[in-house]
């Protein structure tokens, strides 16, 4: 089934840059989907789309049936976004809060609430640090506490922005452990970057893209190959003629 239809998706910025130019495109549910390509490619402006947070010049995006555009309440809850900088998401005094943001803001009783953010937080291993002030953790712990607020907020399709910037190693391995659980559980994952190296091994779609425009879109070992030609550099291994390897093996 397809969770994720664009139609004809065009975004042209108010200075007449375009941003993205005519996309069609659909994403499977459960599907991990790698779009990799240059800053400036199009990849963040894409997926500020799928939950209404840019609106299109022109085109549609439909989740499960409903246009973004009808019901754009709905994209949100339904598609949480991780950003690159994970300290613009935090707004609550303490770990807990931050999580309960999203949920209160959906106007669930203090039950449901809290039975949301307890979930959350179990599921990407900050329940012990609830009452702990945001900006007191890892970079990585950051990362994870983003992906717990989209989770409380009953999220199907969890889309990250380049979510391995400015991490160190056991950082990486945090979030990269977190979001290969989360596929595992059944969630949508899309992923932007222009580094392959630590993600494509769990993918199961590669997508380029340049100016805007999708150029490439397949299964990553028919795709790893032409990873240069797009400005994206490709995973050493294959460098050695090897297969790409898992960065949590």
């Amino acid at each position: 089934m397809n969770i994720i239809e664009i139609k004809n998706l065009s975004h042209r910025f108010a200075n007449g840059e375009i941003g993205i130019d005519d996309i069609n495109l659909t994403i499977r549910e459960g599907e991990f989907v790698v779009f990799a390509g240059m800053n400036g490619s199009g990849k963040t402006t894409l997926f500020r789309h799928l939950n209404g947070l840019l609106t299109p010049s022109g085109g549609s995006v439909i989740l499960d049936g409903i246009s973004v555009a009808d019901d754009p309440k709905r994209a949100r809850r339904m598609v949480g976004m991780v950003f690159q900088n994970a300290d613009s998401q935090i707004v609550g005094e303490t770990v807990y809060d931050d999580v309960a943001f999203g949920p209160e803001n959906l106007g669930l009783e203090q039950a449901m609430i809290a039975q949301r953010v307890s979930e959350a937080l179990h599921a990407v291993g900050l329940n012990a640090h609830a009452d702990k002030r945001p900006h007191l953790l890892s970079g990585g712990e950051k990362r994870r506490l983003a992906i717990a607020g989209i989770l409380a907020m009953g999220s199907r399709v969890l889309v990250f922005d380049e979510p391995f910037s400015n991490l160190d190693y056991p950082g990486i391995c945090q979030v990269l452990k977190q979001i290969v659980s989360l596929h595992h559980a059944g969630h949508t994952i899309l992923i932007a970057t222009h580094d392959l190296e630590k993600v494509i091994f769990h993918a199961q779609r590669l997508i380029f893209m340049k100016d805007g425009n999708i150029i490439q879109d397949g299964a990553p070992d028919d795709n790893l190959k032409e990873a240069e030609r797009f400005g994206v550099r490709t995973p050493c291994a294959t460098h050695f003629g090897k297969e790409p390897i898992s960065w949590l093996t």
